[in-house]
């Protein structure tokens, strides 16, 4: 099951979403809620530690 996160919200439940793995380290995958995305709420990845909006 694919969770934001940010928020940890079930992805299923929402309309849209995107994923794409950590700009950092490109290992981690970094799945998003369209809520978050669009307040810019921060992302961190849990390998690296890097954050972003």
């Amino acid at each position: 099951m694919l969770k934001c996160t940010t928020c940890n919200t079930n992805i299923l439940a929402k309309d849209n979403f995107v994923k794409f793995f950590c700009p950092n380290c490109g290992e981690e995958l970094i799945v998003r809620c369209s809520t978050c995305k669009a307040l810019g709420n921060t992302y961190k990845c849990k390998k690296c530690g890097f954050e972003g909006p």
